[in-house]
This record gives structure tokens, sequence and C-alpha cells, in this order.
């Protein structure tokens, strides 16, 4: 009774795991879709192996026993051949506010423990979270798309706190080549708020290397996808000079406070006080570009030494003098310009603060905040004198930027293109992956049925001895 309600139920949905994925032309911004195969029939009595039993069993545990559990790393290898599809589900500085932006953003720490969080209901059977200042990316592998974006929604809408109607204002969701399409893009640096930017190509490497870690959840298409990904990101910083000159958040910070100095401090760049809250990556890219402008002097305020030490080994050439939290405030009085860049949750500056510590008499002062989530509270710039910037402000800069790396955009995307459809093709290759074992497993069946029919003709020679015949 059980095996033939789940063959109805595989009849039903079209046995979507032995469909081969569709090509789908390169676009932006499409929901994800899925179909009813009308060739269930001839594909369940083509199928009916070992492989299809596996899956009927499946269903009759899973489906019609309503038990959802979260598949083996073996499990998610052996489905990858079974027409699993990619998507990504996420938000960007394009499409989505820095409010809504840093609400699911999650520190690289926790990305395995979050992915692990969405396949734990079984209908995502692969996933990889990309979180950094500018996005947060969810790229994910199942059979049905309709119950996986509906897994990967409510995931969002838990994590963020947030209504589904506020998260599809923000998001965008892609699948199957566009999804695929889209991911090239971003290692290539060509969906950067700043192009060619190297800093993401780190990043995507980082989510590769986390997926196919003992507690990742990157199956054999997620993973491929993500190597292929770095190469198509070193390749394009290779072949071209789309990396050449200010590619990062922080440089474009640096261009902003510089471009801004006379205007919000009535002083020349050179002249201004620099300090930055945090010592991190972002600090040590800042202080680079920094350098390049003849920085001399800057101040660092951290919650430890040993990162600020690290800065001052890297770059002896420069005055940095060291601070930690409870010095904050003396540091900030202190100062012109204030970069933010600090991993906190929480305002590290805002309205009430600077009131309470005594800031808001009118002088000049500009805040430059590089973190997501912000570490600069909006109503900073309630306080006379104090003009804040978050990342969104970085958009200006950007433009100027982009503009002046067009030509270097069309050549990367081509180079891109040639990696999509290597991906593509060793993707679509796989729907042949069941064929092949049955035509594998029919050939061996007939050469067992020969040799016992010429074993049997054989044996009936008194010419051959056991050993002659073990020999034939």
């Amino acid at each position: 009774m059980r095996l033939s309600t789940a063959i109805n139920l595989l009849a039903l949905s079209g046995v979507a795991a032995f469909q081969a994925p569709s090509r789908t032309p390169l676009a932006s911004n499409k929901l994800a879709s899925g179909g009813v195969s009308s060739s269930s029939s001839a594909l369940m009595s083509s199928t009916m192996d070992e492989t299809a039993v596996e899956i009927i069993s499946e269903v009759v545990n899973g489906e019609v026993n309503g038990v959802k559990r979260k598949k083996s790393k073996k499990e998610r290898l052996e489905l990858a051949s079974k027409g699993l599809q990619v998507h990504v589900i996420g938000l960007s500085i394009h499409h989505a506010q820095v409010e809504v932006r840093e609400k699911l953003a999650v520190p690289e720490a926790e990305w395995n423990t979050q992915s692990n969080i969405i396949c734990s209901t079984g209908q995502v059977e692969e996933a990889a979270i990309l979180s950094t200042c500018n996005r947060f990316e969810i790229y994910f592998a199942a059979s049905d798309p309709h119950e996986a974006n509906a897994r990967v929604m409510e995931y969002l809408q838990e994590r963020s706190g947030l209504p589904v109607s506020t998260l599809r204002r923000n998001i965008f969701m892609l699948e199957g080549d566009d999804a695929v399409w889209h991911l090239m893009r971003v290692a290539g640096g060509l969906d950067s708020l700043v192009v060619g930017e190297g800093q993401i190509l780190s990043q995507v490497r980082q989510c590769h290397l986390h997926s196919i870690e003992e507690d990742g959840c990157g199956g054999k298409v997620l993973s491929r996808l993500l190597n292929n990904a770095v190469a198509a990101g070193k390749r394009v910083r290779s072949e071209t000079n789309i990396s050449k000159g200010s590619v990062s958040i922080s440089s474009a910070a640096v261009e902003l406070s510089e471009a801004m100095c006379m205007k919000d401090l009535n002083l020349p760049f050179s002249e201004a006080r620099l300090a930055v809250i945090g010592a991190g990556t972002m600090t040590r890219l800042l202080i680079t570009h920094l350098a390049s402008r003849g920085l001399e002097r800057i101040a660092i305020v951290n919650r430890s030494m040993g990162r600020p030490k690290e800065l001052q080994e890297q770059f002896p050439d420069i005055d940095i003098q060291i601070a930690l939290v409870d010095e904050l405030w003396d540091v900030v009085g202190k100062s012109d310009i204030i970069y933010t860049a600090t991993s906190s949750v929480d305002y590290v500056i805002d309205g009430s603060l600077l009131k309470e510590n005594g800031l808001d008499s009118g002088r000049p002062m500009m805040l430059v905040d590089i973190a997501v989530p912000r570490n600069v509270g909006p109503d900073s710039g309630d306080i006379a004198g104090v003009t804040p910037y978050n990342v969104d402000d970085l958009k200006a800069v950007v433009a100027k930027n982009t503009a002046m790396r067009q030509r270097e955009m069309i050549e990367a995307e081509n180079l891109l293109r040639d990696e999509t459809d290597s991906f593509i093709g060793w993707r679509e290759s796989l729907s042949a992956i069941p064929t092949i074992n049955q035509l594998q497993e029919r050939a061996n069946m007939f050469r067992q049925e020969e040799l016992k029919k010429c074993t049997r003709k054989l044996s009936q020679n008194d010419n051959f001895t056991d050993k002659e015949l073990e020999a034939v």
C-alpha cells in the first residue's frame, strides 16, 4: 500500500528528480519557476532500478509520513546528478537599503551554521551563504524550486523579523543560468559597489571553502559552482585591467572624505586629524589607501591591542596611535574625520552619545561609516557640525570609477560568459548520469548471462581440468 502511494506521488510530481535543467536566457530579478513533466510514466518505467527504489523509499519515509530531515553529504552528492537546479535569493546595495541589509548580515564564522538551518527541513538540498558589507546572498540547490524558495523566504523572515512584503521589495530571486551568471559577475567584481574590487573575490573563495567543510552544506553542484566562480574572478583580474586603481569600499571612503573635506570641515584633507574605530581587514585597506595619499599619522581605537600592533608592524612609516575602547571619546573629540569599521551590531556613535560626551558644541566633524550593520546612528546628523556618511553615500564616488571601467567591464563579461557556459555544460551533463549507470548495469547483466552460458558449455567438456576451466 505504501509503495503504490509513493509511486502515485512520484507520477503526480513528474519525477522531478530525473529532469534535466532547462536553459534560460540571462536576465535579472525573475521569480523561480518549476514545471511538471508530461513523461512521468515513461521515466518511471525506465528508472525502476535501485535508484528509483531509493527515491520511493525517501518519499514514503519523508513525504507520506510528513517527516523532513537534513540529508547527509553523501546523499546530497548523489542527488546532484538527479535534477538539482541552482538558485540565489539575496539583497545587495543595488536593491536594498542598509536598514534591511543589516538585519540579515551574518558573520563569516556563522555561515555554515545558518546554511545548516536552511537545509534542516529538507526542502533545500545544498546551501551556501555569502554575507558582506554590501550584500547578503543565499545560494542553494533543490529539485523542487517552489518548496525551496518558500523555505528560504521563511528563513529570511525568521532571521530578520521583517514581514514578507518588506523583504520582497528588497530582495532579488534568480534561478538556473541567471543564478550562475550572477555569481560569476559577483566574483568578477562587476556587481560590486566599486567595480573590480578585489575583496569580494576573497569572500567568494571563503564561501567556497566553508561550503566544502565537514559541517558545510555545499554538495556536488554548489561546490563546483563556487569553485568555478573563484577561477573566473581570478581570470578576469589577470586578463583585464578592471582591478587597477581604487577597487574597494575602503578606497571609496577615502575618496569621499577627501572630496568633502573642504566643504564639511573647511580644512584641507592633508591637515585633517584622522581616526578609525576597529582594526579589521577594512581598516587595513583604509590605511593602505590613506598612505597612498601621504598619510603620516592616524589613531586606532580597538577592543584589544593585538590587531592594532600588527598594523603598526605592517605600516612602519605611519605613526599609528593605539587606544582602547575606554578612550574612544577622547580620540573622537580630538579628530576631524572618524572612520568606523567594527563588527558591532549596536551603534558605536549616535546623537545621544555625542551629546553625552560633550561633542555637540558645533565643532565640524565628519563620520564615515563603512560597516554593516552600521556603526553610526542616523541621528548623528542632527548634531550641529557633525556630517555622517554610510556605505550608501559612496555611490557618487563609485559612479565615476564605474564610468572609467566600462571598457574593461565588456572584456570581463566576455570572459565570464565562457566560464558560465563551462559550468552550465557540466551541470547539464549530470542529467545523463542515471542513464549511463543503467546502461552499464544492463551491459554487465548481459555479460554475466553470457559468462554463465559459456561456463556451462565448458564444464561439459571433459578435456578441461578444473584449473584450466578456471583460467578460461
